[in-house]
């Protein structure tokens, strides 16, 4: 495999595109990546000089990284699952899958 660097992408509203969850391209001869890394940068408010003597804003910068929550479903216990979830303010697994399915069949049903 060639090495591949993710990029995460955004629709394009301008086109008629109307979803806000980005996506990532991935080539056929790769994986989705069970973790992303990714950077917050946030202006401080504080300007410092630059090369040339501008200001230039500081800018702090903190790592995230993001698990792929079916990668945790599959090889976590159920219990520390909920908890990771819980964690991130989702329900329970099997309280999220029970409203799903409601979800789902109230839209089957409007389809028939």
């Amino acid at each position: 495999m060639s090495e591949w660097f993710p990029e995460i992408v955004y629709e394009d509203e301008e086109a008629g595109q109307s979803s806000k969850i980005p996506f990532i391209m991935v080539p056929e001869d790769q994986e989705m990546p069970k973790l992303l890394f990714v950077f917050e940068s946030r202006e401080t408010g504080e300007i410092e000089p630059g090369s040339e003597g501008e200001d230039v804003p500081v800018v702090q910068w903190d790592l995230h990284q993001y698990a792929d929550m079916v990668v945790l479903k599959e090889k976590l216990p159920i219990d520390v699952f909920d908890q990771v979830r819980q964690a991130l303010g989702l329900e329970k697994f099997k309280n999220a899958a029970e409203k799903g399915k409601v979800i789902s069949q109230n839209i089957r049903s409007k389809l028939t």
